[in-house]
């Protein structure tokens, strides 16, 4: 599985997008920081993108609000951007496992806060809740945020054809294609139709020897070769 940033979907310093391969789709994680002004949220807000298979936005959204800070007793109108944004996206929001504060406040005397948040697909396609950790953050007031995905096992059969190498298939695929070419004739190239059709001969060449002196083989998950 392999992942990649694409600034190809959204170009926007704080909006990260990655994705990767899963069942021939693609899949996309959003990871933002929204700042005191919420610029990130607007951007999203104002230019619709077609992430339709994303299955995680989470990130730094700078929103205090009753609906996930049960300390904090009112209603920010950027929650309902946020909400709005994850509906589009057919997210919803991850309430922890073990609620409690996301950031703690440099102050002591201001209170921690709840304002990193978890979005995950409505379907829970194999997701569970995420859990904080709050006992492992060093470097930062923010508290690591854990999710879980559950993979299932899949057996994937991929055949193929190859020759060994120093075998005796290798020297007849050899001869065959020694023996096809020197029954072309190159000469008679006068057109570009005439070359096309004899390029079409080599690859049937090479392809008929491929087919009759390559062995087919079956590469599972403990394969070696």
């Amino acid at each position: 599985m392999r992942f990649a940033l694409c600034l190809d979907i959204v170009n926007h310093c704080n909006i990260n997008v990655l994705t990767f391969h899963s069942d021939c789709n693609i899949n996309f994680i959003i990871n933002i920081y929204s700042d005191s002004n919420q610029t990130a949220l607007q951007f999203l807000h104002q230019n619709i993108i077609n992430l339709n298979n994303t299955i995680i936005m989470t990130g730094d959204f700078n929103i205090r609000d009753s609906n996930w800070d049960p300390n904090f007793h009112h209603h920010s109108i950027h929650a309902d951007n946020l909400i709005t944004i994850a509906d589009s996206l057919g997210l919803k929001l991850s309430l922890p496992l073990d609620p409690g504060p996301t950031r703690f406040a440099d102050n002591p005397q201001d209170s921690n806060s709840v304002i990193d948040l978890v979005f995950l697909p409505s379907n829970n396609r194999g997701f569970g809740q995420h859990t904080l950790y709050p006992d492992i953050y060093k470097l930062s007031n923010h508290v690591p945020l854990i999710i879980k995905v559950g993979i299932m096992e899949t057996n994937i059969d991929i055949s193929t054809r190859s020759i060994s190498k120093d075998s005796e298939a290798k020297k007849d695929f050899i001869i065959s294609l020694t023996n096809g070419f020197s029954n072309l004739n190159s000469l008679a190239i006068r057109s570009k139709e005439s070359l096309e059709n004899l390029i079409q001969q080599v690859a049937l060449v090479f392809k008929t020897a491929w087919n009759n002196h390559s062995k087919l083989k079956h590469i599972m998950k403990h394969s070696k070769e």
